[in-house]
Protein backbone atom coordinates (compact mmCIF):
# COMPACT_ATOMS: atom_id res chain seq x y z
CA UNK A 1 0.00 0.00 0.00
CA UNK A 2 1.42 3.39 -1.00
CA UNK A 3 1.68 6.26 1.44
CA UNK A 4 -0.73 9.01 0.40
CA UNK A 5 -0.44 12.62 1.57
CA UNK A 6 -2.29 13.37 4.79
CA UNK A 7 -2.24 16.33 7.12
CA UNK A 8 -2.95 15.75 10.78
CA UNK A 9 -2.52 19.45 11.43
CA UNK A 10 -4.80 22.09 9.97
CA UNK A 11 -1.95 24.61 9.71
CA UNK A 12 0.86 24.82 7.16
CA UNK A 13 4.43 25.54 8.14
CA UNK A 14 3.81 29.24 7.55
CA UNK A 15 0.95 29.21 10.04
CA UNK A 16 -1.68 29.53 7.32
CA UNK A 17 -4.63 27.21 7.77
CA UNK A 18 -4.80 24.31 5.33
CA UNK A 19 -8.11 22.62 4.60
CA UNK A 20 -8.29 19.10 3.23
CA UNK A 21 -10.81 18.30 0.51
CA UNK A 22 -12.39 14.83 0.50
CA UNK A 23 -14.26 14.36 -2.75
CA UNK A 24 -17.14 11.91 -2.62
CA UNK A 25 -18.46 12.33 -6.17
CA UNK A 26 -17.81 8.63 -6.80
CA UNK A 27 -19.59 7.48 -3.63
CA UNK A 28 -22.20 9.87 -2.27
CA UNK A 29 -22.43 11.51 -5.67
CA UNK A 30 -23.17 8.21 -7.38
CA UNK A 31 -26.05 7.73 -4.95
CA UNK A 32 -27.84 10.41 -6.95
CA UNK A 33 -31.04 8.73 -8.22
CA UNK A 34 -30.62 7.19 -11.65
CA UNK A 35 -26.80 7.18 -11.66
CA UNK A 36 -24.72 4.01 -12.06
CA UNK A 37 -21.12 4.10 -13.22
CA UNK A 38 -18.96 1.32 -14.65
CA UNK A 39 -15.51 0.76 -13.11
CA UNK A 40 -13.77 2.30 -16.13
CA UNK A 41 -15.97 5.40 -15.89
CA UNK A 42 -15.23 5.74 -12.19
CA UNK A 43 -11.50 5.43 -12.86
CA UNK A 44 -11.62 8.21 -15.46
CA UNK A 45 -13.35 10.51 -12.98
CA UNK A 46 -10.91 9.54 -10.22
CA UNK A 47 -7.94 10.44 -12.43
CA UNK A 48 -9.54 13.82 -13.16
CA UNK A 49 -10.09 14.41 -9.44
CA UNK A 50 -6.47 13.51 -8.75
CA UNK A 51 -5.39 16.01 -11.40
CA UNK A 52 -7.67 18.62 -9.80
CA UNK A 53 -5.77 18.18 -6.55
CA UNK A 54 -8.28 16.74 -4.07
CA UNK A 55 -6.65 15.30 -0.96
CA UNK A 56 -8.92 12.24 -0.72
CA UNK A 57 -11.00 10.44 -3.31
CA UNK A 58 -13.83 8.42 -1.84
CA UNK A 59 -13.85 5.74 -4.51
CA UNK A 60 -17.01 3.91 -3.47
CA UNK A 61 -18.74 1.52 -1.10
CA UNK A 62 -17.08 -1.87 -1.83
CA UNK A 63 -19.66 -4.06 -0.08
CA UNK A 64 -22.39 -2.79 -2.43
CA UNK A 65 -21.58 -5.02 -5.43
CA UNK A 66 -18.79 -6.88 -7.18
CA UNK A 67 -18.51 -4.07 -9.73
CA UNK A 68 -18.21 -1.48 -6.97
CA UNK A 69 -15.48 -3.52 -5.26
CA UNK A 70 -13.63 -3.85 -8.59
CA UNK A 71 -13.89 -0.09 -9.21
CA UNK A 72 -12.49 0.78 -5.78
CA UNK A 73 -9.63 -1.70 -6.18
CA UNK A 74 -8.71 -0.34 -9.63
CA UNK A 75 -8.79 3.25 -8.41
CA UNK A 76 -6.64 2.35 -5.39
CA UNK A 77 -4.10 0.80 -7.76
CA UNK A 78 -4.00 3.65 -10.29
CA UNK A 79 -4.16 6.77 -8.10
CA UNK A 80 -0.84 7.89 -6.65
CA UNK A 81 -1.00 11.52 -5.48
CA UNK A 82 -4.39 11.57 -3.71
CA UNK A 83 -5.49 9.39 -0.83
CA UNK A 84 -7.99 6.72 -1.85
CA UNK A 85 -10.66 6.03 0.76
CA UNK A 86 -13.68 3.70 0.74
CA UNK A 87 -16.86 3.61 2.77
CA UNK A 88 -17.78 0.87 5.25
CA UNK A 89 -20.40 0.35 7.89
CA UNK A 90 -19.01 -0.44 11.31
CA UNK A 91 -19.15 -4.19 10.69
CA UNK A 92 -16.38 -6.67 9.95
CA UNK A 93 -17.76 -7.78 6.58
CA UNK A 94 -17.67 -4.23 5.19
CA UNK A 95 -14.23 -3.54 6.62
CA UNK A 96 -12.80 -6.72 5.09
CA UNK A 97 -14.02 -5.59 1.66
CA UNK A 98 -12.14 -2.31 2.05
CA UNK A 99 -9.02 -4.14 3.25
CA UNK A 100 -9.14 -6.41 0.20
CA UNK A 101 -9.58 -3.40 -2.10
CA UNK A 102 -6.19 -2.15 -0.83
CA UNK A 103 -7.17 1.47 -0.24
CA UNK A 104 -5.14 3.91 1.82
CA UNK A 105 -7.96 4.74 4.18
CA UNK A 106 -11.38 3.65 5.35
CA UNK A 107 -14.44 5.79 6.00
CA UNK A 108 -16.29 4.06 8.82
CA UNK A 109 -19.72 5.22 9.87
CA UNK A 110 -22.52 4.47 12.25
CA UNK A 111 -25.68 6.43 13.04
CA UNK A 112 -25.76 8.29 16.35
CA UNK A 113 -29.10 10.14 16.42
CA UNK A 114 -31.91 8.83 18.60
CA UNK A 115 -34.21 8.26 15.63
CA UNK A 116 -31.59 6.21 13.76
CA UNK A 117 -30.50 4.20 16.78
CA UNK A 118 -34.09 3.35 17.67
CA UNK A 119 -35.68 2.68 14.29
CA UNK A 120 -32.80 1.70 11.99
CA UNK A 121 -30.04 0.17 14.08
CA UNK A 122 -32.20 -1.00 16.98
CA UNK A 123 -29.19 -0.55 19.23
CA UNK A 124 -28.72 1.22 22.55
CA UNK A 125 -26.33 4.19 22.74
CA UNK A 126 -23.78 2.05 24.56
CA UNK A 127 -24.00 -0.65 21.89
CA UNK A 128 -23.41 1.99 19.20
CA UNK A 129 -20.24 3.14 20.95
CA UNK A 130 -19.02 -0.44 21.38
CA UNK A 131 -19.63 -1.25 17.73
CA UNK A 132 -17.89 1.93 16.58
CA UNK A 133 -14.83 1.28 18.75
CA UNK A 134 -14.57 -2.36 17.65
CA UNK A 135 -14.73 -1.31 14.00
CA UNK A 136 -12.04 1.34 14.43
CA UNK A 137 -9.75 -1.03 16.30
CA UNK A 138 -10.18 -3.76 13.68
CA UNK A 139 -9.50 -1.40 10.76
CA UNK A 140 -6.57 0.13 12.62
CA UNK A 141 -5.04 -3.31 13.17
CA UNK A 142 -4.91 -3.69 9.38
CA UNK A 143 -2.97 -0.46 8.88
CA UNK A 144 -5.76 1.70 7.47
CA UNK A 145 -6.04 5.44 8.01
CA UNK A 146 -9.42 5.92 9.65
CA UNK A 147 -12.04 8.56 9.05
CA UNK A 148 -15.05 8.03 11.28
CA UNK A 149 -18.45 9.56 10.53
CA UNK A 150 -21.29 9.94 12.97
CA UNK A 151 -24.26 9.56 10.64
CA UNK A 152 -27.00 12.10 11.36
CA UNK A 153 -24.64 13.93 13.69
CA UNK A 154 -26.55 17.19 13.45
CA UNK A 155 -29.64 15.53 14.95
CA UNK A 156 -27.59 13.78 17.64
CA UNK A 157 -27.44 14.86 21.27
CA UNK A 158 -24.17 16.85 21.42
CA UNK A 159 -23.02 15.19 24.63
CA UNK A 160 -23.55 11.72 23.21
CA UNK A 161 -21.82 12.77 19.99
CA UNK A 162 -18.86 13.87 22.10
CA UNK A 163 -18.76 10.46 23.80
CA UNK A 164 -18.80 8.65 20.46
CA UNK A 165 -16.07 10.80 18.95
CA UNK A 166 -13.86 10.59 22.02
CA UNK A 167 -14.17 6.81 22.02
CA UNK A 168 -13.20 6.42 18.34
CA UNK A 169 -10.31 8.91 18.63
CA UNK A 170 -9.00 6.95 21.60
CA UNK A 171 -9.33 3.78 19.49
CA UNK A 172 -7.26 5.21 16.64
CA UNK A 173 -9.42 7.34 14.32
CA UNK A 174 -7.44 10.28 12.93
CA UNK A 175 -10.39 12.11 11.36
CA UNK A 176 -13.90 12.49 12.80
CA UNK A 177 -16.74 13.65 10.61
CA UNK A 178 -19.85 15.62 11.54
CA UNK A 179 -22.39 14.39 9.00
CA UNK A 180 -25.39 16.63 8.31
CA UNK A 181 -27.09 13.62 6.77
CA UNK A 182 -30.48 15.17 6.03
CA UNK A 183 -29.30 18.76 5.62
CA UNK A 184 -30.95 20.25 8.70
CA UNK A 185 -28.00 22.31 9.92
CA UNK A 186 -27.65 26.02 9.31
CA UNK A 187 -24.39 27.99 9.50
CA UNK A 188 -24.51 29.13 13.12
CA UNK A 189 -25.63 25.69 14.36
CA UNK A 190 -22.85 24.00 12.39
CA UNK A 191 -20.31 26.42 13.78
CA UNK A 192 -21.51 25.79 17.35
CA UNK A 193 -21.35 22.03 16.90
CA UNK A 194 -17.86 22.08 15.40
CA UNK A 195 -16.66 24.35 18.20
CA UNK A 196 -18.23 22.09 20.82
CA UNK A 197 -16.58 18.95 19.44
CA UNK A 198 -13.26 20.70 18.98
CA UNK A 199 -13.19 21.85 22.60
CA UNK A 200 -14.64 18.67 24.09
CA UNK A 201 -12.89 15.81 22.28
CA UNK A 202 -9.25 15.40 23.29
CA UNK A 203 -6.54 14.00 21.04
CA UNK A 204 -4.82 14.45 17.69
CA UNK A 205 -7.45 14.43 14.97
CA UNK A 206 -9.03 16.46 12.18
CA UNK A 207 -12.69 17.44 12.24
CA UNK A 208 -14.53 16.96 8.93
CA UNK A 209 -17.93 18.26 7.93
CA UNK A 210 -20.18 16.44 5.47
CA UNK A 211 -23.08 18.65 4.45
CA UNK A 212 -26.21 17.86 2.45
CA UNK A 213 -28.17 20.49 0.59
CA UNK A 214 -31.80 19.79 1.55
CA UNK A 215 -32.35 23.41 2.59
CA UNK A 216 -29.84 24.88 0.15
CA UNK A 217 -27.18 25.55 2.79
CA UNK A 218 -24.56 22.85 2.18
CA UNK A 219 -21.91 25.29 0.96
CA UNK A 220 -22.64 27.82 3.71
CA UNK A 221 -22.60 25.11 6.38
CA UNK A 222 -19.29 23.74 5.10
CA UNK A 223 -17.69 27.19 5.18
CA UNK A 224 -19.09 27.84 8.66
CA UNK A 225 -17.63 24.53 9.80
CA UNK A 226 -14.20 25.47 8.48
CA UNK A 227 -14.39 28.89 10.15
CA UNK A 228 -15.18 27.15 13.44
CA UNK A 229 -12.18 24.81 13.20
CA UNK A 230 -12.95 21.96 10.81
CA UNK A 231 -9.85 20.94 8.90
CA UNK A 232 -11.57 18.98 6.13
CA UNK A 233 -14.75 19.20 4.09
CA UNK A 234 -16.56 16.49 2.13
CA UNK A 235 -17.92 17.65 -1.22
CA UNK A 236 -18.92 16.53 -4.70
CA UNK A 237 -18.44 18.13 -8.09
CA UNK A 238 -21.54 20.25 -8.84
CA UNK A 239 -23.02 19.07 -5.53
CA UNK A 240 -24.27 15.80 -7.01
CA UNK A 241 -25.71 13.32 -4.53
CA UNK A 242 -28.82 11.99 -2.86
CA UNK A 243 -32.00 14.09 -2.75
CA UNK A 244 -30.92 17.74 -3.11
CA UNK A 245 -27.26 16.73 -3.20
CA UNK A 246 -24.10 17.58 -1.29
CA UNK A 247 -21.88 20.60 -0.84
CA UNK A 248 -20.51 21.58 -4.25
CA UNK A 249 -16.74 21.23 -4.30
CA UNK A 250 -16.19 24.12 -6.70
CA UNK A 251 -18.17 26.47 -4.44
CA UNK A 252 -16.72 25.39 -1.10
CA UNK A 253 -13.12 25.24 -2.32
CA UNK A 254 -13.41 28.70 -3.90
CA UNK A 255 -14.94 30.16 -0.72
CA UNK A 256 -12.22 28.60 1.43
CA UNK A 257 -9.49 29.97 -0.81
CA UNK A 258 -10.78 33.37 -1.93
CA UNK A 259 -13.03 34.40 0.97
CA UNK A 260 -11.39 32.81 4.02
CA UNK A 261 -7.86 32.96 2.61
CA UNK A 262 -7.01 29.36 3.58
CA UNK A 263 -4.94 26.95 1.52
CA UNK A 264 -6.09 23.87 -0.39
CA UNK A 265 -4.47 21.67 -3.04
CA UNK A 266 -7.17 22.46 -5.59
CA UNK A 267 -5.95 23.58 -9.01
CA UNK A 268 -8.76 26.00 -9.75
CA UNK A 269 -7.92 26.42 -13.42
CA UNK A 270 -8.86 22.74 -13.93
CA UNK A 271 -12.30 22.87 -12.33
CA UNK A 272 -14.19 23.43 -15.58
CA UNK A 273 -12.72 20.36 -17.26
CA UNK A 274 -13.76 18.15 -14.32
CA UNK A 275 -17.20 19.75 -14.29
CA UNK A 276 -17.59 18.97 -17.99
CA UNK A 277 -16.71 15.33 -17.36
CA UNK A 278 -19.28 15.03 -14.57
CA UNK A 279 -22.04 16.68 -16.62
CA UNK A 280 -21.43 14.11 -19.37
CA UNK A 281 -21.28 11.06 -17.09
CA UNK A 282 -24.18 12.13 -14.86
CA UNK A 283 -26.35 13.54 -17.62
CA UNK A 284 -26.59 17.01 -16.08
CA UNK A 285 -27.30 20.46 -17.45
CA UNK A 286 -25.60 23.22 -15.47
CA UNK A 287 -27.96 26.10 -14.60
CA UNK A 288 -26.58 29.29 -16.17
CA UNK A 289 -26.59 31.03 -12.79
CA UNK A 290 -24.62 28.24 -11.05
CA UNK A 291 -21.91 29.75 -8.85
CA UNK A 292 -18.31 29.55 -10.12
CA UNK A 293 -18.99 27.33 -13.17
CA UNK A 294 -22.31 28.54 -14.61
CA UNK A 295 -22.31 30.33 -17.97
CA UNK A 296 -23.55 33.52 -16.31
CA UNK A 297 -21.25 33.41 -13.29
CA UNK A 298 -19.03 36.08 -14.84
CA UNK A 299 -21.45 37.54 -17.39
CA UNK A 300 -22.66 41.14 -17.33
CA UNK A 301 -25.55 42.89 -19.11
CA UNK A 302 -26.72 45.74 -16.88
CA UNK A 303 -25.40 49.07 -18.11
CA UNK A 304 -24.28 50.13 -14.64
CA UNK A 305 -22.44 46.85 -14.09
CA UNK A 306 -20.76 46.83 -17.49
CA UNK A 307 -19.57 50.41 -17.02
CA UNK A 308 -18.05 49.39 -13.70
CA UNK A 309 -16.50 46.20 -15.07
CA UNK A 310 -14.88 48.02 -17.97
CA UNK A 311 -13.49 50.61 -15.56
CA UNK A 312 -12.25 48.03 -13.03
CA UNK A 313 -13.40 44.38 -13.04
CA UNK A 314 -13.52 44.07 -9.25
CA UNK A 315 -16.34 46.62 -9.10
CA UNK A 316 -18.82 43.86 -9.99
CA UNK A 317 -16.79 40.63 -9.79
CA UNK A 318 -15.64 39.01 -6.54
CA UNK A 319 -12.60 37.41 -8.20
CA UNK A 320 -10.87 37.41 -11.57
CA UNK A 321 -12.71 34.69 -13.57
CA UNK A 322 -9.39 33.36 -14.89
CA UNK A 323 -8.59 32.16 -11.37
CA UNK A 324 -11.24 29.46 -11.77
CA UNK A 325 -10.68 28.81 -15.46
CA UNK A 326 -13.61 30.98 -16.57
CA UNK A 327 -13.97 33.96 -18.92
CA UNK A 328 -15.71 37.29 -18.52
CA UNK A 329 -18.67 37.89 -20.85
CA UNK A 330 -20.18 41.24 -21.75
CA UNK A 331 -23.76 40.54 -22.83
CA UNK A 332 -25.85 42.98 -24.86
CA UNK A 333 -29.57 43.16 -24.10
CA UNK A 334 -32.49 45.17 -22.78
CA UNK A 335 -30.58 46.34 -19.70
CA UNK A 336 -27.41 47.34 -21.54
CA UNK A 337 -25.99 50.83 -21.75
CA UNK A 338 -23.69 52.67 -24.12
CA UNK A 339 -20.47 51.31 -22.65
CA UNK A 340 -21.37 47.73 -23.55
CA UNK A 341 -22.20 48.68 -27.14
CA UNK A 342 -18.97 50.68 -27.41
CA UNK A 343 -17.06 47.65 -26.14
CA UNK A 344 -18.57 45.34 -28.76
CA UNK A 345 -18.09 47.89 -31.55
CA UNK A 346 -14.39 48.07 -30.72
CA UNK A 347 -14.19 44.27 -30.62
CA UNK A 348 -15.63 44.14 -34.15
CA UNK A 349 -13.30 46.85 -35.44
CA UNK A 350 -15.76 49.74 -35.67
CA UNK A 351 -15.27 53.27 -34.37
CA UNK A 352 -17.72 53.75 -31.47
CA UNK A 353 -19.21 57.04 -32.68
CA UNK A 354 -22.08 58.38 -30.58
CA UNK A 355 -24.58 58.23 -33.44
CA UNK A 356 -23.76 54.57 -34.13
CA UNK A 357 -23.84 53.63 -30.45
CA UNK A 358 -27.23 55.29 -29.97
CA UNK A 359 -28.73 53.67 -33.07
CA UNK A 360 -27.48 50.17 -32.19
CA UNK A 361 -28.66 50.46 -28.60
CA UNK A 362 -32.11 51.67 -29.71
CA UNK A 363 -32.53 48.69 -32.06
CA UNK A 364 -31.45 46.22 -29.39
CA UNK A 365 -33.86 47.59 -26.79
CA UNK A 366 -36.73 47.55 -29.30
CA UNK A 367 -36.17 43.86 -29.98
CA UNK A 368 -35.80 43.02 -26.30
CA UNK A 369 -39.03 44.84 -25.44
CA UNK A 370 -40.78 42.50 -27.88
CA UNK A 371 -39.51 39.51 -25.89
CA UNK A 372 -36.92 38.58 -28.50
CA UNK A 373 -33.76 37.05 -27.07
CA UNK A 374 -30.92 39.20 -28.33
CA UNK A 375 -27.95 36.90 -28.81
CA UNK A 376 -24.48 37.89 -29.99
CA UNK A 377 -25.25 37.07 -33.63
CA UNK A 378 -28.23 39.46 -33.64
CA UNK A 379 -26.10 42.18 -32.03
CA UNK A 380 -23.36 41.62 -34.59
CA UNK A 381 -25.85 41.85 -37.48
CA UNK A 382 -27.34 45.09 -36.10
CA UNK A 383 -23.89 46.60 -35.69
CA UNK A 384 -22.85 45.62 -39.20
CA UNK A 385 -26.06 47.08 -40.62
CA UNK A 386 -25.89 50.35 -38.67
CA UNK A 387 -22.15 50.92 -38.59
CA UNK A 388 -21.45 49.45 -42.01
CA UNK A 389 -24.22 51.49 -43.61
CA UNK A 390 -23.01 54.69 -42.00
Amino acid sequence: MRIAPTLNSVNTGEGKKYVRILDTTLRDGEQMPGIALRPDQKLKIALALEDLGVDSIEAGFPITSSGEFEAVKIIAREISSSEVIALARSVKEDIDKVINADTDAIHLFIATSDIHMKYKLRLSPQQVIERAVAAVEYARSHGLIIEFSAEDATRTNPEFLTRVFQAVVDAGASRIDIADTVGVAYPSSMARLVSHIRSSVKGNYIISVHCHNDFGMATANSVAGVEAGAGQIHATILGVGERAGNAALEEVAAAIKFLLGFDTRIKFDRINSVVQLITERYGLVIPPNKAIVGRNAFSHESGIHVHGILSHPLTYEPIDPSLVGAERRIVIGKHSGKHAVMFVLKQLGYEPRDSVVDAVLKRIKELADQGIKVDYKIVEDIIKEVAGGG
